[in-house]
């Protein structure tokens, strides 16, 4: 990896020109307010400021209280961060590390454990007890398996240099993942949740990440796992769920007030070409609503769509439409991707057996500005 320097207190690569320029983007800078202003230190990541807030409760409780009381907590954290003066308070709490043992963070963590003995942290809804070794559809227990962590390069120039942990499963079946190896195999690791935290605290500290990007595979499973790395963490750096958003509702609820960027992966326009292309159901049902609900959160965006090969009618300029009349843009950045290639088992699929053309890109690009959606590379 290249030479990491700083422009402004925020991380760039010498190798990544256009991670310096991206600092200049008004576009960028605007719809992404909040992610620089963690960088520059002039803002605090949500997660900390959920574990600056005390939140009262039993952890004996059923799950429908536990959650009327995040519920209120969230209310109150959003108010936080609207509210400079309310801000201060807590502030001195970040400050000071000192945090309440009951805190709002504390309790996403009991309640991600609640739900893992049902599990439903995805809209498969499999509601098996994984505490107890048993299988969902993501293949996993209650262990989160880790196939790598590095910093990487070849993220959105927003992002770069960013600190990625892959998870290896997945609950998703997609015949043409590039990432087969760790999704659709076992592989990996388990590692300690305070190793990891340890190992984030340290390069933040030494000024060489821009931020923490939860990936995979598929990061929903490992919710219980992600919430406890936070519980163990310090540094205020921005929090990055990259994600199929495949979660349920119940896990969005959780990821409300941890999250500082979304990072989306918006691949089918309908649910038809889900089902046979991931073996997954009801796919544009739920993918639309977690959208709309990070959207209406507040939070930030950079939504990724993958152009495949004969799907520009059915799946992308339905997705940019959607993007275009269903979300606040403000607050979101598009990435349209090109890097599409036959991978695993997409030779099968005589629609996406083959490489995208740069003319499919182009045209998927140009329909994008046609819409004025704020675009990213």
């Amino acid at each position: 990896m290249g030479l990491i320097w700083e422009k402004n207190g925020v991380p760039v690569l010498h190798e990544r020109p256009d991670s310096i320029f991206i600092l200049e983007d008004k576009d960028a800078i605007s719809a992404l307010s909040n992610y620089f202003g963690i960088l520059r230190g002039e803002k605090w990541a949500k997660y900390l400021i959920a574990k600056s807030i005390q939140v009262d409760y039993n952890e004996k409780s059923d799950v429908v209280d536990l959650f009327k009381k995040h519920d209120m907590a969230v209310n109150l954290l959003r108010k936080i961060l609207s509210d400079e003066s309310l801000l201060r308070e807590y502030e001195k709490v970040i400050k000071s590390r000192k945090f309440p043992i009951k805190n709002l963070l504390s309790l996403k963590y009991i309640l991600a454990l609640r739900i893992l003995e049902e599990c439903r942290f995805c809209e498969w809804n499999c509601r098996i007890n994984r505490t107890n070794k048993q299988k969902g559809v993501c293949g996993l227990y209650n262990d989160a398996y880790i196939a790598s962590m590095f910093i990487h390069i070849g993220e959105e120039p927003e992002l770069v240099p960013s600190f990625t942990i892959f998870f290896s499963h997945c609950n998703f079946k997609c015949v043409f993942c590039q990432n087969w190896d760790i999704s659709q195999m076992h592989s990996g690791r388990v590692v300690p949740a305070d190793m990891v935290a340890r190992e984030i605290d340290v390069l933040t500290s030494k000024r060489r990440i821009r931020n923490v990007n939860w990936v995979g595979g598929e990061p929903t499973p490992n919710l219980h796992y992600i919430i406890k790395v936070l519980l163990y963490m310090n540094a205020n750096i921005p929090i990055v769920w990259n994600s199929n958003m495949y979660m349920s509702l119940e896990s969005m609820k959780l990821l409300n007030g941890i999250v500082d960027v979304w990072l989306p992966d918006f691949k089918y326009g309908n649910n038809k070409c889900s089902e046979r292309l991931s073996k997954v159901k009801r796919y544009f049902d739920v993918i639309s609503r977690n959208h709309k609900l990070a959207n209406a959160y507040g939070d930030e965006m950079i939504i990724r769509h993958l152009v495949l090969p004969n799907h520009l009618e059915c799946c992308t300029i339905p997705i940019l439409d959607w993007i275009k009349k269903n979300l606040d843009l403000s607050r979101v950045r598009v990435n349209i991707m090109a890097q599409y290639h036959p991978d695993y088992k997409a030779k099968e699929f005589p629609d996406i057996s083959r490489s995208l053309t740069r003319s499919e890109w182009l045209e998927a690009i140009k329909y994008a500005r046609t819409l004025g959606l704020n675009l990213t590379v």
